[in-house]
Parts: structure tokens; C-alpha cells; sequence
């Protein structure tokens, strides 16, 4: 390397990995420019911030550094404040005084308040305020508008607010913090307000107000917003697709994909797994394809996330044969992500031996899984009855991988235990968990106390979850139908008089199907006056009365309530939303096109019973996707086994 001070500073900037930076370093030993402070400032400052793994190398230099100055310290507090352990930024701050006696300046301030930010720590935050007025910065821009964001991230609305009134000018990179910190703090009128009364917005304006409608679920005032925008970017458009399928608003997501293609926008790596993401929650799969198809030719596979998303969006649309195949032929290292996404899609479709195989597979390649490729291990083992291999899974966990069991995982075991009829061992397993069983767990485990009738532990478990969530609509549900499988009407009625004079009501059942790549949604029980719900109540009348002919099929309705009449307890069950969407696919759809369907709530008995009815009658293929498996409906049988 030549000795020259300017090539040495260019060969700094270029370099890209520690074993580099070190090269570089030496080579400033070797030639004495290490005792520049500008020099030794700009290499501390490009070890902490611009290399991802050099940031203890970068604290190295600082401590041996013969007279470091403030803008070094501040090097480190900043790389520090953005690491994944911010506190150390508070610590070096401290020793900025402590140990170099470096009285800090504004920059200091700056990044030791985004690293109380980063903690959301709102004692160290109102620590750090207080130093900044005692050193005169109280009317200082920079270190006033990252005290909004500290605030705005401890989720202080009002402390912001008035950090920001106290700002004599404040320029819009302040405003945009204010912004940011009341829609933090959910105060969508007063980010409105503050809106409006803005003397200049830029684009990042426009986008901090979309981001945070769309979290705090006000659509409507983010459809105004971006419609409102003079100019549109990336992120705006990402901002807008992702929301829209985070919400369930799956033809908006798409529409706004199209929209964006059609004016001729860079598409980016957030806009293309958000509109993969709606395809996967909605279960569009000829959407999905078309965009397969389209990333291929756009040559945006070579993007792992996006490849993950592709997976997904298979897996969740029903065709894991070909989220497998997206898998297989990865162009990137696979990541933890990749293996997760196809195991967990293995888990719901119920096939769990291959999702063992998987997990070894993906042992030995040398990745080493988390917590969460091991609840879907887990919850592949419970949906298929694996459960001594469940439990070997679970104990392996903590004995070999040293992962400590979340909820979830315990979660994951109490439905192992239920859903094979272990109904006692899963509720001893409850109880003697060393975390506190949450509503959730206890809820799993009526759910099978109900599958299974157990009217005894069914009343022991209710107590639980009284304790817990006494108003909750689902569990006294689940309680009456547990009397309901074991014909105690008196109890079901009671539990439902119950459930009147609480107030409390049921969650309503939905469907989807796409048909055409447009969503259709049909609600259970509602008979709307809609020519789309009309036309699907025509078609299962028409369907149910072939399935009475030819499949000898007859309405389970002894789990429906007994005081009213038979005909009612007939329309009651037969206005199930996924009943609606199998009708209204068989009419629409070409005569051999796989049905598919996605539910938000479990699917009952006698819809079970009926589509696989449906598929043999009709010789036609069906899945449907409830809120925790997939059901392929095939020649009369589904591919759950009848176990789910």
C-alpha cells in the first residue's frame, strides 16, 4: 500500500470487511498517520457505523487511542445506539466523561437518546434531558427533535408535544418527529391536526401520516392521504399494498399492485412480498401464479425474501407441492426463514412426517433452528397425532438446542395432548406449567374437551378461563357445545341465556374464494339481499338436494339448539360461509378447477361431512383452509383423516 495519506484515507472508504479494515489499520501503524486525529477518527468511525461486524474492533481503537477527542466517543455511542444491544451507547456516553473527561456536545446527546429510543427506556431518556438542558442545549434543533422521537418512542404523546412547542423554529424534519410520536402513541387527531397546520410537508411527511393510519387501522384516512400526495414513491406505494393486506383489504392490495405497475413505478422488495402476503392471507392462488410468473420474468427471484414469500404464498394457498418447489429451486442460500415457512406449511396441510423429515434435513445442512421452526414442528406433530414424537421434539428443545420453551411451545403441547383424547394429561400439563397457562391454552384445551364431549373437565377448565376472561364470547361457545356432543340442552341454553344477558357476542364466520382473481366473501347466517349471496344460496339448495339423492347426505343437526324447529335447525347449519363459497365456486368455476377456500373460524362436523360429499358427487377437488389446517377434500375424504 502506498504511503500517502490520500490513498490511504481511499483505501479506508472502500473497505468492506474486517480483515480489511485491520490491513488498513496496520498499514497506519507502519507509517505513523494512526497519531492523525483525522485519520484515527474517520477509521474509528467507519469500523462503528459503516461495517456490520467491526463495531467491537471500533470500541477496541477508542480505548486504545492515545487522545481521543469527542467526535471519536461520539463515533461509538452512535455505531452503539443502532447495534442490537443499545445500552452500551448510554454506557459509552457515560465513559466519555468518566474515563476521557470529554465534556459531550450536541452530537453526543443526540445518539445517546436514540439509543434510549432504541431501549424505549423513559427513565434514561428523562435522564439524558436533563443533561442536555444543564449544557445548554434546550433550544438546540437537532437534540430537541431526537428528544421528540425518545418520547414519541416511550410512547410520551405529551412530552413530545411539548418538547416540540418549546422549538422556535422548527424545521420538518422536527415536524415529521412529532408526527411520528403521536401516531406512536395512537393519537391519530392529533397527528391529523398537527397535519394540517404543517407550513411545508415533504414525501417522508406524507409517508409517516400513511404508515401510521394504516396501524392504527384508520384505512379510510390513508386511502385520503395517498390519494391526496403530490408525488408518490416506493414506499409510499409499499406503505399502501402491505397495509391493505395487513387489514384484509385483499382487492385493494392487489388493485394498488396493478396500479403501481400501470404508472410505471420501481417495484421493491416490501412491495412484492406485501401483495405476496395478501395472495397468502386470502388464498389467491391465480393471483399468486400470475405473479410467480411475473417475478420470474422481472428477475426478482435472485431475492431471498422474496422467494419466502412466493413459499408462503403457495404453502397458505393450498399447493405444497409447489411451495416445495420453490424451495428446491432457490437460487440463494436458504435461510431459517425458507425452512420454517415450508415446514410450517407441511404442519397445516397435516403432513407431519415429512415435516420431521424437513427438520432433519435442515439439522444437517448445519442451520440451526429457533423457537419458532419449533412450534410448527410441534404443531405438525399435534395435527397428525405424532405424539410421543412431539414430545421427544419438545424435550430435545432444552436438552439439545438450549432453547427455552415460550407459551407458545407449551401451548403447542396441551393441543398435542387434546387432540389425541389425552384430555386429563393435557390438563395436568396446564397446571403444572412453570409459566402461568394463558386464556389461549386453557381455550385450546375446552376446544377438545368439546370434540370429545368431557363435560366434567370441560366445567374445571371453564373456571380457568372465567379467572382469566370472563367475557370472552368463544369459550362459552365452545362450553355449550361440549353439552351439545353430549346432549345436555338444558346446559347448552343456559350458557347461551348466559351469553344474552352478558352481551356477548359471537364472532361471525367468513369465507373466501377467488374466482376470476377476484375475492368473494360470504358471511354465515346473513341472507343479503346481494345477487352474488343470492346466486350462492340457489346453487346450495340445488347441491344439498343432489347430495340428499345421491350421497344419502342428512344436516347434523343434533348440535344445534334444541327449542327451535327442524326445518330452522336445517337453514341454521346450512348457511355455513364455507357451504356458500363451495356452492358458489361449483357454479362459477370450469368444470375440473381445483376449489379453494379459506375460513377464519374451525370448520364444523357436518360441513366436514359435506364436502367430502361434494367432492364425490361432484367429482371435484376441494380445500379449504380453516383457522388452523388445510383440508383437501378428494373422491368422499378428506386429507385430515377426520382428525382435526
Amino acid at each position: 500500500m502506498n504511503n500517502s495519506l490520500p490513498l490511504c484515507l481511499s483505501y479506508l472508504t472502500h473497505a468492506k470487511t474486517l480483515t480489511s479494515i485491520k490491513q488498513v489499520h496496520a498499514n497506519l501503524l507502519k507509517t505513523g498517520f494512526h497519531a492523525d486525529r483525522l485519520v484515527a477518527g474517520r477509521l474509528l468511525l467507519h469500523c462503528a457505523t459503516a461495517l456490520s461486524d467491526s463495531l467491537d474492533y471500533a470500541c477496541s481503537l477508542l480505548r486504545h487511542a492515545p487522545d481521543p477527542d469527542v467526535f471519536m466517543c461520539n463515533a461509538v455511542i452512535r455505531g452503539l445506539a443502532e447495534s442490537e444491544n443499545p445500552g452500551k451507547a448510554i454506557s459509552a456516553f457515560v465513559e466519555t466523561r468518566r474515563d476521557f473527561g470529554l465534556p459531550p456536545d450536541s452530537y453526543s446527546f443526540a445518539f445517546a437518546l436514540k439509543a434510549a429510543a432504541n431501549l424505549r427506556s423513559f427513565r434514561v431518556g428523562t435522564q439524558l434531558h436533563c443533561q442536555a438542558l444543564s449544557h445548554g442545549f434546550d433550544s438546540h434543533l437537532y437534540v430537541g427533535t431526537t428528544l421528540i422521537s425518545m418520547y414519541g418512542e416511550c410512547r410520551c404523546v405529551g412530552l413530545a408535544r411539548k418538547v416540540f412547542d418549546e422549538m422556535r423554529e422548527p424545521n420538518v424534519v422536527a415536524w415529521n418527529a412529532v408526527l411520528t410520536a403521536c401516531l406512536r402513541g395512537e393519537d391519530v387527531k392529533g397527528a391529523t391536526d398537527l397535519f394540517d397546520l404543517m407550513p411545508f410537508k415533504n414525501l417522508t411527511s406524507w409517508n409517516v401520516m400513511l404508515a401510521g393510519c394504516m396501524k392504527s387501522g384508520e384505512v379510510e384516512l390513508a386511502r385520503k392521504a395517498f390519494s391526496e400526495m403530490p408525488m408518490k414513491d416506493g414506499v409510499s406505494w409499499s406503505t399502501m399494498i402491505v397495509g391493505f393486506s395487513q387489514k384484509g383489504y385483499f382487492d385493494e392490495a392487489f388493485g394498488h399492485f396493478r396500479e403501481l405497475r400501470r404508472v410505471g413505478m420501481t417495484l421493491n422488495e416490501v412491495s412484492l412480498t406485501g401483495v405476496l402476503s395478501a395472495c397468502a392471507q386470502a388464498g389467491a392462488f391465480e393471483f399468486g401464479k400470475i405473479l410467480h410468473g411475473f417475478l420470474e420474468r422481472a428477475g426478482f427471484l435472485w431475492m431471498v425474501s422474496v422467494n419466502n414469500a412466493l413459499l408462503d404464498t403457495y404453502a397458505k394457498c393450498g399447493d405444497i407441492a409447489m411451495a416445495g418447489l420453490v424451495f428446491e429451486r432457490m437460487p440463494q442460500k436458504r435461510t431459517i426463514v425458507s425452512w420454517t415457512s415450508l415446514l410450517a406449511g407441511l404442519a397445516m396441510h397435516g403432513h407431519g412426517d415429512e415435516a420431521i423429515q424437513l427438520f432433519h434435513e435442515m439439522a444437517s445442512t448445519g442451520v440451526m433452528p429457533d423457537g419458532i421452526i419449533f412450534i410448527s414442528l410441534l404443531y405438525a406433530c399435534s395435527h397428525t397425532g405424532l405424539v410421543k414424537e412431539g414430545c421427544t421434539y419438545f424435550d430435545e428443545m432444552r436438552n439439545v438446542y438450549n432453547i427455552e420453551p415460550s407459551i407458545e411451545h407449551y401451548g403447542c403441547m396441551v393441543d398435542l395432548y387434546g387432540r389425541a383424547g389425552q384430555l386429563r394429561k393435557a390438563y395436568e400439563f396446564a397446571c403444572q406449567m412453570p409459566i402461568p397457562a394463558n386464556a389461549i391454552i386453557w381455550r385450546t384445551l375446552l376446544g377438545a374437551c368439546s370434540f370429545y364431549g368431557n363435560i366434567e373437565l370441560a366445567e374445571k377448565v371453564k373456571l380457568k378461563l372465567s379467572e382469566l376472561d370472563p367475557y370472552n364470547s368463544g369459550d362459552h361457545i365452545l362450553l355449550s357445545n361440549v353439552y351439545a356432543v353430549a346432549e345436555k340442552w338444558k346446559d347448552v341454553a343456559a350458557v347461551r341465556r348466559s351469553m344474552n344477558d352478558l352481551k356477548i357476542q359471537k364472532t361471525p364466520g367468513w369465507s373466501m374464494i377467488e374466482v376470476d382473481k377476484v375475492m368473494y366473501t360470504f358471511l354465515a347466517g346473513v341472507k343479503q339481499d346481494d345477487k352474488i349471496v343470492v346466486e350462492a344460496y340457489e346453487k346450495l339448495k340445488e347441491i344439498m338436494l343432489r347430495l340428499r339423492l345421491e350421497g344419502g347426505y342428512a344436516p347434523e343437526v343434533g348440535k344445534v339448539l334444541y327449542d327451535i324447529e327442524e326445518e330452522e335447525k336445517e337453514d341454521s347449519i346450512s348457511s355455513h360461509s364455507e357451504k356458500l363459497a363451495v356452492a358458489f365456486g361449483i357454479g362459477r368455476l370450469c368444470k375440473g378447477k381445483k376449489i379453494r377456500v379459506v375460513k377464519n373460524l374451525r370448520i364444523c362436523r357436518d360441513c366436514h361431512v359435506m364436502m367430502k360429499l361434494i367432492s364425490d358427487v361432484y367429482n371435484v377437488e376441494i380445500v379449504v383452509r380453516d383457522r388452523s389446517r388445510f383440508h383437501s377434500f378428494k373422491d368422499g375424504f378428506c386429507s385430515c383423516r377426520d382428525y382435526w
